[in-house]
């Protein structure tokens, strides 16, 4: 997805800035940069690096003195190299975005007619923030630049400017992607993520509404354009993107995760000897889990991680596959026997919790019963950059349901499989499965334990979810689970 921080200051900025971006390291992989203005010396400092063998800090740190300035803004990103500098008639300035631009060729197309041009490429690709860049400077100012690349962009967007005197952030239309401001004595933060505000002194300011648009200095926040009523923020980010101590919409991401276990763990009925979570989002829901259904709660699988990065960062699915399996490390002492509940934030292709599952067995687990965070993904996502959102096929409840509705679940060639898996099935019917506890939803399931090798699966209700984060249905997208979205792409 990618996450990014910007502060000005009265001061120099630097150092903080550093941690600020450090802080956002779990939401992207791919590249890290960050842009400063001095003052002094009237100009802008840059640097990107490729983050997809190391992290951000071992890239950055030995930079550090190179940058000066009392205000900048920098991105760990999912997808381009960012923040770009651009100078126009609204001046010099720096952006960061964060979001998914799908429509990106059709916005290419129309700036290149327009006799505008595309310097920036990532991966031998349009670049979306170049593009973002350039519907800004159509605009006869800064708001009415944003404004363009609101009605313009289908999908979602959220954005950081730096300029010589203000860092500018705006949130997407819709409110998908976050940004909450912080303050302290002499200065101003902006950041997708709230765990970067306490160590570094800041406290919550202001949530930023959809599509709202304020600008900061050292001495406080102006809002440039007022925020719009309706909302459809990401359920992911308490789900599964968020840090446990951060805070979206004034909602602390552990206590949803902590409740959506509690209400599962009182519900279910399974006999168990302990419950635990898969690390790292899976822990604050088995914490609630073992609550809800007293029994305790145990440490069965830890995750090493002093050398292994996130295991979605590698392009190549296969090498993705081992780096999950080396990180998480199962404790035969405490599942030799033992009728052991493990706790996730999602199931998305299936091919490493059928691995773990394998494993566990094998290590003497009696028996592997899994709870998981969400409904099933049954649709992919078209507002972010979540890694589900790249073929819906890859979802294996939907290739769970791909084999029920074409007969190919008996299919003995991969030929005819897929074949099949080609056929078009309809909304209507995808929403029969959806439907928690209809006769298809429970066969779906069933199927899909059946895969897996789990003795018991249960999935949460989107009831639960909407409920344990804490903002009314219509605010919240949900559209992985049930296919709706109260709005379009735009």
């Amino acid at each position: 997805m990618g996450g990014f921080f910007g502060t000005i200051q009265n001061k120099r900025c630097v150092e903080e800035l550093f941690y600020g971006i450090d802080y956002q390291s779990h939401l992207g992989t791919k590249r890290g940069g960050m842009a400063t203005y001095s003052k002094d010396t009237g100009g802008f400092k840059r640097s990107i690096h490729n983050l997809q063998s190391t992290y951000f800090r071992t890239k950055f740190e030995e930079e550090l003195p190179k940058f000066f300035g009392e205000q900048g803004i920098g991105v760990i990103s999912d997808t381009d190299a960012q923040p770009l500098l651009m100078n126009s008639h609204l001046g010099r300035f720096a952006l960061v975005t964060v979001g998914k631009v799908n429509n990106q060729e059709e916005i290419a197309e129309q700036l290149l007619s327009e006799n505008m041009v595309l310097s920036e490429f990532s991966s031998g690709r349009i670049n979306p923030t170049e593009l973002i860049g350039l519907l800004i400077i159509k605009g006869k100012d800064f708001v009415d630049g944003i404004e363009n690349v609101y009605k313009t962009v289908k999908g979602s967007c959220s954005m950081l400017i730096l300029t010589d005197n203000c860092i500018i952030a705006a949130r997407d239309f819709w409110g998908r992607t976050p940004i909450i401001i912080g303050k302290k004595d002499g200065a101003m933060a902006a950041t997708s993520e709230s765990t970067a505000f306490p160590n570094l002194g800041f406290d919550i300011e202001h949530y930023v509404g959809p599509g709202e648009i304020v600008k900061l200095t050292a001495n406080g926040m102006e809002t440039l354009r007022k925020a719009e009523e309706n909302m459809q923020v990401c359920s992911f980010l308490w789900i599964y993107y968020g840090f446990p101590t951060s805070f979206y919409e004034g909602r602390n991401v552990e206590r949803m995760r902590y409740h959506t276990g509690y209400v599962m763990g009182q519900t279910d009925t399974t006999e168990v000897d302990n419950a635990g979570g898969i690390p790292d989002s899976g822990l604050g829901m088995a914490t609630g889990y073992a609550a809800g259904h007293n029994v305790p709660y145990q440490r069965c699988i830890s995750k090493y991680t002093p050398t292994w990065p996130r295991s979605f960062m590698p392009t190549n699915q296969e090498t993705r596959n081992l780096v999950a399996k080396m990180k998480l490390i199962p404790n035969k002492s405490m599942l030799e026997g033992k009728r052991c509940l493990f706790c996730d934030d999602s199931i998305v292709r299936g091919t490493q919790l059928r691995e773990n599952t394998r494993a566990l067995k094998e290590l003497g687990a009696k028996e592997v019963h899994m709870r998981i965070a969400c409904p099933p993904l049954i649709w992919g996502c078209p507002f972010i950059n979540f890694s589900a959102s790249k073929s819906e096929l890859e979802l294996i409840a939907r290739r769970v349901i791909m084999d029920f509705e074409t007969g190919s679940e008996h299919t003995t060639s991969l030929d005819e499989a897929h074949t099949a898996r080609n056929i078009e099935i309809s909304d209507e019917t995808l929403k029969k499965y959806a439907k928690t506890d209809s006769p298809e939803y429970q066969r779906m399931v069933n199927e899909i334990a059946r895969r897996l090798n789990i003795d018991t699966l249960k999935f949460s209700k989107i009831e639960t979810i909407i409920e344990a984060i804490g903002l009314p249905k219509c605010k919240v997208c949900t559209h992985c689970f049930d296919g709706s979205s109260s709005y379009t792409l735009k």
